[in-house]
């Protein structure tokens, strides 16, 4: 049973909505307006909100920015009489999770509740992607180009089509790998994983076939390879742009044949495995330069998904933070700190070219080494810079997109700075870079600076 909460001005459509959703077995709290339905949601934490965009006083999206600025993870439906292309799209960049339009059709919006719900973790059906047992491989977004990546997930799992997973370092290309295992009928079985760019090359064929024992220099047993590990189950080849030529002739007969052969045997071994393979390289290169067989790309690219990299879905920001901060907490004994909202907010225009895994990482540290109860934006500027400056990144201010974004993130490094160097004493840094008092206020004021703790 979810907790529920439905906003619209017209008494008629606020109790349809509701007694549909009742009659499903869900508890539902009704808001007649903007304020309302504030208040109601600090109370109930609903776990998902149907939002009606036109309604007197308080307008259905200034209603949404409050909503999710109070819980960056809010899921939202916007509920539209009159909608149009341009007010999807201002609810979307708001954080609407989807935006339907009226008159309501009872399907759609029960399919778009078990999907808000999937996604909130609440129930277990094919797309839930959450596991208590595996909380390390959740998928945790709910942009567009995230949801894309669940839905294909969603229709490709159940099926024994191959997969190839592609995407930049850090992306999560393994999380989807066993979102489609823990989703297939082979999820009892199996989930063997082969790292095809950390193994040399001369043993790759070992690794992934076996061997039988005196085959060669220190083979001093028989020894099943991945391929044998993974039968009745799911084999993840990770980086297989990285694979021998060998190595890859031997995997396509595998994937035709279904058998193999240890290395230095004779016997064909019958196997049941099915492949998903990942890659952060350009394939279609690399067939073009001899490096990797086109029979085998083809084999193994049935179905494929591309995982966006983070610069590419920022709204998942806020709730990627939240999930490693309690994620964190709650395993490794990190204190848990909340992270305060101009904090998430810088965190999500940060150019992230580690992606979710830095982020990851990130937000540990954060929790880790911020000295307060609290992690504020100075701690994340405090991080950022000295990334920069000990790894010889590209700093947050030489990443923005335009003039007078770069002339605001300089105005706010130097004067976090200045104010530092003074030990946050006002007048004595207004004084020091020839600035009015006031304005100098001003300036804290519109940076969200704050004292470090």
């Amino acid at each position: 049973m979810a907790r529920l909460l439905v906003v619209d001005d017209e008494k008629g459509i606020r109790d349809a909505i509701a007694q549909v959703f009742e009659y499903e077995g869900h508890k539902v709290a009704t808001a007649e307006d903007g304020r309302a339905a504030i208040e109601a949601a600090s109370k109930v934490r609903p776990d998902v909100i149907f939002l009606d965009v036109k309604m007197p006083g308080m307008d259905g999206l200034d209603v949404l920015a409050r909503l999710r600025e109070e819980d960056p993870t809010a899921l939202v439906v916007m509920i539209s009489g009159h909608g149009t292309i341009d007010t999807a799209v201002e609810a979307t960049r708001k954080g609407a999770y989807d935006f339907l339009e009226k008159p309501l059709d009872t399907d759609r919006l029960l399919v778009t509740l078990r999907r808000a719900l999937e996604l909130k973790g609440l129930t277990r059906t094919v797309a839930d992607l959450k596991s208590q047992v595996e909380s390390r491989h959740e998928i945790v977004g709910n942009s567009f180009s995230i949801r894309q990546v669940v839905d294909r997930i969603e229709k490709v799992a159940p099926t024994e089509a191959r997969v190839l997973v592609t995407g930049e370092n850090g992306t999560g290309k393994e999380l989807v790998a066993r979102a489609i295992h823990r989703l297939s009928p082979r999820a009892q079985g199996p989930f063997t994983e082969v790292n095809c760019a950390a193994i040399p090359s001369e043993l790759i064929e070992s690794v992934l076939f076996g061997h039988i024992k005196g085959s060669f220099t220190g083979a001093i047993a028989d020894r099943a390879g991945k391929f044998e590990q993974a039968d009745g189950g799911t084999l993840f080849l990770d980086e297989v742009g990285d694979m021998s030529l060998d190595a890859q002739a031997k995997v396509l007969r595998a994937l035709e044949e279904g058998v193999i052969t240890r290395v230095g045997g004779s016997k064909a071994i019958e196997v049941d495995v099915r492949v998903v393979a990942a890659t952060n390289k350009d394939l279609a290169r690399a067939i073009a330069s001899g490096a990797f067989r086109e029979d085998l790309f083809y084999r193994l690219n049935v179905v494929p998904i591309h995982v966006p990299p983070l610069r590419e879905r920022r709204e998942d920001v806020p709730m990627l933070v939240q999930h490693f901060a309690e994620l964190m907490a709650k395993r490794d004994g990190v204190p848990h700190r909340p992270f305060e909202a101009p904090a998430i907010e810088r965190l999500s225009d940060l150019p992230w070219p580690g992606n979710v895994r830095e982020l990851r990482n990130t937000v540990e540290r954060l929790m880790i080494l911020s000295s307060g109860d609290r992690v504020r934006v100075g701690d994340v500027d405090a991080l950022a810079s000295g990334k920069a400056q000990g790894h010889g990144a590209t700093p947050s201010i030489l990443s923005a997109e335009t003039f007078g974004e770069f002339k605001d993130r300089a105005e706010r490094a130097y004067i976090a700075q200045k104010l530092r160097e003074n030990a946050w004493n006002v007048a004595e840094t207004a004084r020091r870079i020839d600035m009015p008092r006031s304005n100098l206020y001003k300036k804290i004021e519109k940076y969200g600076l704050t004292r470090d703790a």
